[in-house]
């Protein structure tokens, strides 16, 4: 099941709560029973490595590498 992310706005937790997607715009109280709250945007974290493509000639295309 997804995890989001939400905020209260009275006390300014910030929280996680795991639910359907189909619930995830819905209402979620905080720990205090406050329900004021909304739901954050989260960036997604892929695994493993990306490598960056090195340009043609180098580090910088030849120009100020000496090559």
């Amino acid at each position: 099941m997804p995890r989001y992310e939400y905020r209260c706005r009275e006390c300014g937790e910030t929280f996680e709560r795991s639910r359907p997607m189909a619930e995830s715009a819905e209402p979620a109280a905080c720990s205090r029973g406050h329900g004021d709250t909304v739901k954050l945007l989260s960036t997604v974290a892929v695994g493993g490595a990306a490598e960056t493509p090195a340009a043609p000639g180098g580090c910088c295309g030849g120009a100020c590498c000496g090559g």
